[in-house]
């Protein structure tokens, strides 16, 4: 694994576990863990429980003793990586979004349809998408419940850089991380609303703003002094070069009209993301406030019997639950994460293509493309270029 923060916090405790919790018929081994700060990335291979650590990470890519290479590193390096991991015979799984530029996911996508001639699996990391409840969502809309679907809402809401004071660490740097809230939690609403319906977005209107245009620089140490200037009062300060929010309309290839918004200045808000369903026989919304839980409105029902039913998804019959515990003992953030492994090792093991492809992921960057297209064209309706699947 390339990376130890965050990111590789959760994917770490995800590996630990899915052996632990599902038969699976391969094992993982944790072999290697990657960062730049020797004494840093030592420290994190002991307490996530990786065997060695390293900090050159073409290195890594170059061991035979290596057959998956995780990416968990901010969005300017996945490309390089994963570029010299599939070279090198590695499955890979990246962390979305897949990169930071349509062209650079492009370029991964090629390289990904050329490995899987032989034999070479890649994932992109959209973890939302194994959370059992998200995933039952799904099976009730492919099953017919909610008949045609006519709206589509969606919004992820958070609030960690609300304080001007909060330093310009590297997701508030476009050479960094791509954009802001529209790629880092917009990226997630994108991706999940088009798996669960089952549609894709082709065309936006959309605007974005960016609220805090100067941040305090943290230590030089994180290398963001770049863009300095000095405040009145003598402190560095660096220009924040992406989103903090995002807002657009769309329409879905289905018939559908949606809504969107992605922002990190909602105060009070932490991790909040919703998204709701409406067709023409019912609705369906998850709430991750709620994660356990699913609301579904039977519009086929009589009428003095209709209403939201509160669907609690800890039932082995519903998606993934099967392998953690009795009925009614609900799971985590930290599950979906360990389901992603599961369906990347189940893959590879049955030498089959794991979803989201990086055709998907791709897809999702298009939409992040024209969603800023259009912000940038006072809101011009943009057209999302399709994706064209790679034999």
């Amino acid at each position: 694994m390339v990376g130890y923060a965050f990111m590789g916090a959760a994917h770490s405790q995800a590996w630990r576990t899915v052996n632990r919790a599902f038969d699976l018929p391969l094992r993982v081994r944790m072999t290697a863990i990657c960062g730049r700060d020797q004494a840093n990335v030592a420290a994190a291979a002991d307490r996530l429980g990786w065997e060695s650590a390293m900090t050159d990470w073409r290195e890594l890519v170059a061991r035979d003793d290596i057959d998956v290479i995780d990416v968990c590193t901010p969005g300017d390096s996945h490309a390089e990586i994963t570029l010299a991991a599939l070279a090198a015979g590695k499955h890979v799984l990246c962390e979305k979004p897949l990169a930071n530029t349509v062209e650079e996911a492009s370029a991964m996508v090629t390289a990904a349809a050329f490995a899987r001639g032989s034999g070479i699996r890649s994932l992109c990391g959209f973890n939302y998408r194994r959370v059992p409840a998200v995933a039952l969502m799904r099976e009730l809309i492919a099953a017919g419940r909610l008949g045609a679907i006519r709206h589509v809402r969606a919004a992820y809401l958070q609030d960690w850089i609300v304080d001007p004071e909060f330093p310009l660490v590297w997701r508030l740097q476009k050479d960094r991380a791509g954009s802001g809230a529209l790629g880092d939690i917009g990226a997630h609403i994108v991706d999940l609303t088009q798996y669960v319906t089952g549609q894709r977005i082709t065309g936006v209107s959309a605007l974005t703003e960016t609220f805090v245009r100067e941040r305090p620089l943290p230590s030089v140490s994180s290398g963001l002094a770049a863009a300095a200037s000095e405040t009145d009062g003598g402190l560095a300060t660096g220009r924040v070069t992406v989103d903090d929010a995002a807002l657009f309309t769309a329409r879905l290839d289905g018939g559908a009209v949606a809504t969107y918004e992605a922002t990190r200045f909602a105060t009070g808000r932490k991790n909040a993301l919703r998204v709701e369903v409406n067709g023409a026989h019912g609705s369906l919304a998850f709430d991750l406030e709620r994660l356990n839980e699913l609301e579904f409105y039977d519009a086929t029902r009589p009428g003095p019997e209709q209403g939201f039913t509160r669907i609690l998804v800890t039932e082995p019959e519903h998606p993934y639950v099967a392998a953690w515990w009795p009925p009614g003992h609900i799971l985590g953030y930290e599950h979906s994460f360990t389901h992603q492994m599961r369906d990347f090792v189940q893959a590879i093991a049955d030498d089959t293509d794991p979803a989201p492809s990086f055709e998907d992921a791709l897809q999702v960057q298009r939409v992040l493309d024209a969603v800023l297209r259009s912000a940038g064209s006072d809101s011009a309706w943009t057209g999302v270029d399709p994706v064209l699947t790679t034999a």
